[in-house]
């Protein structure tokens, strides 16, 4: 479709060459305008791992498309994050119908609203009201979205072994596994209300991060049912102040890096529509289908590649991504050039100073973590991304976009350091962080010992 796509661009850009003007180049928009549109189109029908796709690529900028239209596809991806098409009301009621065991809905609902209020990737979401006046969020699986996955589990294991080519450090059985584990944990709804009570949990009554109780009575494998959350979307926040932008981006990192410390587990799937700020100046974190739970001994480990990289340890840096499985022939690596490589991905909260993260720092990163004519590229064919480790790159560089789409500014290394060595609070947020803590009986998160 895309290729199909291409070869009328590229017919409309020689016939432009012949006729100069207005007109030529309202063509040519009128023709990127169009792609786009179809894209979404095909990628939301699509659904499952390609809509996924192209939520992920809807808050990443894109080289391959021409700067001045990059704005226009993302603007059109992002409707496969709220909009994206639905499937039809008389599909939802057979759902619904099969997994509450033919109960009548007027049992479940007084009342469920026939349009969906959002689209995710493997399900989408209808506003209703419980018998008892709660207003409630339902997330209802697409028919036949799990066969497509495991279709496209397929191809992914082909893949993977393809990209052995690339890398040959990669550990393609692991990796498939690994992903295979986390995605169809994604398909099983009851498995996501478990990760999601456990967050509810967390952070109940937390100064700045919500999440929305599970109806547990009413959620199933292939339903979910969840408080329903009232509050703006990501496009309106990115039309907020710097100030506001900032906070917004702060409570991300917070709840995203800081979920690995405070609980050893994180969600592996942020994307913009997966927050919304709550008139109270809450974040509401949303979907916990793909999760990950971490144990003590990886997260010092992590602990000690972050602590090295602050030394400028390059022997030392080498030798924890050796322990976390990165590097397998540490002694066949140059130390310098592989502290340089770090520095290049995570620097952005390695460095001591205020950072505006913006989608050319990550363009930077995804150059230098998967482009052939990256420097480092002679490195990325020497390292491996262990199984353990593949979730939490998949968040961090998630994060990382969120974080340049709202164009966030902060000293992320100095809040990291309240993770990595127990600092006291850096910011505002992490005082009032802290003292919530403090009250359900944590002094501080166990961090290392600096040096």
């Amino acid at each position: 479709m895309i290729g199909g796509q291409g070869a009328r661009y590229a017919g409309t850009k020689a016939s432009n060459l012949v006729r100069k003007g207005d007109s030529a180049q309202e063509k040519l928009d009128a023709r990127h305008m169009e792609t786009a549109m179809k894209m979404v189109e095909a990628l939301g029908q699509m659904k499952g791992a390609a809509m996924k796709i192209g939520q992920f690529a809807s808050f990443i900028d894109t080289d391959f498309i021409p700067e001045e239209y990059r704005e226009t596809y993302q603007e059109q991806l992002a409707k496969l994050r709220t909009d994206a098409p639905s499937m039809p009301w008389e599909d939802v009621v057979k759902v619904l119908e099969e997994e509450y065991d033919g109960v009548p809905l007027d049992e479940m609902f007084a009342s469920i609203e026939h349009e969906a209020v959002a689209a995710a990737s493997i399900g989408q979401v209808h506003k209703a009201v419980l018998l008892d006046g709660r207003v409630v969020a339902v997330k209802i699986q697409y028919p036949g979205v799990a066969e497509a996955l495991e279709s496209d589990l397929r191809n992914a294991g082909m893949l993977v072994h393809l990209a052995r080519a690339l890398a040959p450090g990669l550990d393609a059985k692991e990796v498939v596994k690994e992903l295979r584990e986390r995605v169809l944990e994604e398909l099983d709804y009851e498995y996501e209300a478990q990760n999601q009570r456990s967050f509810a949990r967390a952070y109940r009554d937390h100064p700045f991060i919500f999440v929305p109780d599970v109806i547990t009575r009413l959620s199933r494998r292939k339903v979910l049912v969840t408080e329903f959350v009232e509050g703006i979307g990501f496009d309106e926040v990115k039309e907020l102040s710097q100030k506001e932008r900032s906070r917004f981006g702060e409570i991300i990192f917070r709840g995203s890096f800081g979920s690995i410390y405070h609980l050893q587990h994180f969600n592996a799937d942020p994307h913009p529509g997966n927050y919304i700020l709550m008139d109270d100046n809450r974040i509401a974190f949303l979907d916990f289908g793909m999760t990950k739970k971490l144990d003590r001994e990886q997260i010092e480990l992590e602990q000690r590649a972050v602590d090295a990289v602050v030394r400028d340890d390059a022997e030392g840096l080498r030798d924890a991504l050796h322990n976390l499985g990165f590097i397998k022939k540490p002694s066949k690596l140059d130390a310098e050039h592989l502290m340089n490589h770090v520095k290049a991905i995570g620097g952005w909260y390695m460095e001591d100073k205020e950072i505006e993260v913006n989608p050319n720092l990550v363009m930077k990163m995804i150059e230098v973590t998967h482009d052939p004519r990256s420097e480092y590229f002679d490195l990325m064919r020497r390292e491996s991304i262990p199984a353990e480790e593949l979730m939490g790159r998949r968040m961090e560089i998630g994060v990382f976009a969120v974080l340049g789409q709202l164009r966030a500014k902060r000293n992320w290394y100095r809040i990291m350091r309240e993770w990595v060595y127990a600092d006291k609070p850096a910011t505002e947020l992490g005082k009032l962080e802290w003292e919530y803590f403090k009250s359900r009986g944590v002094e501080q998160v166990p961090g290392i010992r600096e040096g």
